[in-house]
């Protein structure tokens, strides 16, 4: 359950942030600190809320999730490569080894190998789509030439 709700946070954390940055015109910067300054206060004041556990990973996931949630729209940033993104960041979280310990390093470069990946993927499967397309017109093409050329031999006949 515990893992349920870190990659639940770590999605509204980059979607929240992605959304006050370009939808509400606050900047990366204003949205990720504004949110994370909100989550961070609201776990200082409530500490009892969520099990000890939570309590202390929701707000870090909700920070580097911010990371994510801070790209521009204009470098593709779309509502589901962010999610996926905030997912495997999540995941990267969860399953961190000792070489991620502290906070503003570890959760820029989890958040970055997180958006770089799922950015990288989508470009990969984006082009393989244009070459499918492309095999598919040129099928199309041949199958059309070839229904020409037996015409064509037909009337000869």
């Amino acid at each position: 359950m515990n893992t349920l709700i870190i990659i639940i946070t770590g999605i509204v954390g980059t979607i929240l942030t992605f959304y006050l940055s370009e939808h509400l015109k606050q900047g990366p910067v204003r949205a990720s600190a504004l949110l994370a300054l909100i989550v961070a206060l609201f776990f200082q004041l409530f500490p009892e809320v969520f099990n000890p556990y939570l309590t202390k990973h929701i707000p870090i996931v909700f920070i580097g999730a911010s990371f994510i949630g801070m790209i521009s729209s204009e470098a593709k940033g779309s509502y589901s490569i962010l999610v996926i993104a905030s997912i495997l960041f999540s995941v990267i979280y969860i399953n961190k080894s000792p070489f991620f310990n502290g906070y503003g390093g570890a959760l820029g470069a989890s958040a970055f190998i997180a958006l770089l990946t799922t950015m990288g993927i989508s470009v990969i499967f984006s082009k393989n789509r244009k070459i499918v397309k492309r095999v598919i017109l040129r099928r199309k093409k041949v199958q059309i030439q070839k229904k020409h050329n037996k015409n064509d031999l037909n009337t000869r006949v």
